[in-house]
């Protein structure tokens, strides 16, 4: 198990409770992953915050698939605000990044789970054509879950001194 350093800036971190809310309310976020020839490799993604873990989907074979495959430790980011302030020269930002590792989900049960998940957050009421679609894709795509072994939120100091009154 790594050791995570602090974060520096301790006055602008958010609580694990406000990250996993960022989470929950995201809809898409960057991976980091180790890429071809030492290089990082970053793809951003659509994904589903449920019971403490990452869920999205993948194509069956590909960079990101094949990066996983060779080390399933990442990083992924969302931001959650990012506001420019020109006068202020500055940004009022606020965002979450979990580090972890992934597992490409064998278990049929666990797939349909998966997908059900992402269904209902991006297609919200239609369980029949939800269906339609688990049925038609679940033997032609990969579900990964990112297991989360350290979340580290922060925002703009700007934001973290309005918040603190």
């Amino acid at each position: 198990m790594t050791d995570f350093r602090p974060m520096r800036r301790n006055r602008q971190q958010l609580s694990r409770e406000e990250c996993e809310r960022i989470l929950g309310r995201g809809t898409s976020g960057v991976l980091a992953l180790a890429g071809d020839g030492g290089y990082p490799y970053a793809v951003p993604l659509s994904y589903v915050y449920a019971d403490g873990a990452i869920i999205f989907h993948s194509a069956m074979q590909g960079h990101k698939v094949d990066a996983i495959r060779r080390d399933s430790r990442c990083s992924f980011c969302v931001i959650e605000q990012d506001e420019v302030k020109p006068a202020e020269f500055t940004t009022y930002f606020r965002s979450v990044i979990a580090f972890g590792r992934i597992s490409i989900l064998e278990n049929t049960d666990e797939k349909v789970q998966a997908l059900r998940l992402l269904g209902r957050r991006y297609s919200p009421g239609d369980e029949s054509g939800l269906q339609h679609e688990i049925d038609k894709s679940l033997d032609h795509v990969l579900l990964l879950r990112l297991d989360i072994d350290h979340l580290s939120g922060k925002e703009a100091i700007e934001l973290a001194k309005t918040r603190k009154l």
